[in-house]
């Protein structure tokens, strides 16, 4: 969810709800996991969970059709005001703020001016306030959002997050993942969705759901945040959806023993959606 790289070089572990995970191309059983090996030989490594859940959910529904650069300063701007760091009437911040609570409390209109910067403010303040005070109804603020997030099943935890106005399969995926640190989530953005059909990963028409379910399968649970944290950086940096590096150069994609290049036409210098190669 950030370019930045952790300052941590670890995967799993007890903080981020799982194992530690080792990367070696060499031992891999799918090659699935063959390309997150390599890619864990290319990027860091991290811990995932412990982020805040409603924090979670709310940052990750700001990032829908946005990027992160314009999403991250309408976070900011969301915590700064509405969060513990907020500000009262006297200007003081207020460390035991609920941030479900005040949100669920916000002035729509100004909810959108906050966070005009994500795109679809109007839209996406609507349903920050609507989930804010579904989750103070049905959990009591986000302290009791959040354990039920860490806690409960999490196929449960899913469906009930997909039951909420506004929440897809990669939203639900991203809170059960950062938030609950969860092992075997590996969420499904735009590069994802791209890069598993482009190297053959899963069938070249196949929608978000089906490239999770592939993913999931033939990736160990330990290693499933990091591929989809990986793969986003690794579609930032070499294989975009316009212009992947093999398309000049096989040589300049540090994958291209790995990959099918479905929809991929360097002779031609041509890209299409791998879906149109059925």
């Amino acid at each position: 969810m950030s370019d930045e790289e952790p300052a941590e070089n670890i995967s799993g572990g007890t903080a981020g709800g799982g194992q530690s995970a080792t990367f070696d191309p060499e031992t891999a059983g799918t090659r699935a996991e063959a390309i997150v090996d390599r890619l864990g030989e290319m990027y860091w490594t991290k811990t995932y969970g412990g982020r805040d859940a409603f924090e979670c959910l709310v940052r990750t529904i700001l990032s829908q059709n946005t990027s992160d650069k314009a999403s991250q300063p309408a976070h900011d701007e969301l915590m700064a005001r509405y969060g513990s760091d907020g500000g009262d009437a006297d200007g003081e911040g207020d460390a035991d703020t609920d941030l479900a609570r005040a949100l669920a409390d916000a002035d729509q209109p100004e909810l959108a001016e906050t966070i005009s910067s994500a795109g679809l403010y109007n839209q996406k303040s609507e349903r920050i306030v609507a989930l804010a005070q579904r989750i103070c109804e049905e959990y009591g603020g986000e302290v009791g959002f959040d354990e039920f997030v860490r806690d409960s099943d999490p196929e449960k935890v899913r469906s009930t997050l997909l039951d909420m106005n506004g929440v897809g399969p990669k939203t639900a995926d991203c809170v059960l993942l950062f938030a609950g640190g969860r092992g075997g989530v590996f969420p499904v953005d735009t590069h994802v969705h791209r890069i598993a059909r482009r190297m053959g990963l899963a069938p070249p028409d196949a929608d978000h759901e089906t490239v999770r379910e592939y993913l999931e399968r033939d990736v160990p649970a330990a290693k499933c945040g990091f591929g989809h944290t990986a793969m986003i950086q690794f579609g930032r940096e070499y294989c975009s959806a316009r212009k992947p590096a093999c398309l000049d150069d096989p040589d300049a994609c540090p994958l291209a023993g790995h990959c099918d290049q479905v929809g991929v036409y360097p002779a031609a210098d041509e890209i299409t959606d791998p879906s149109e190669t059925v």
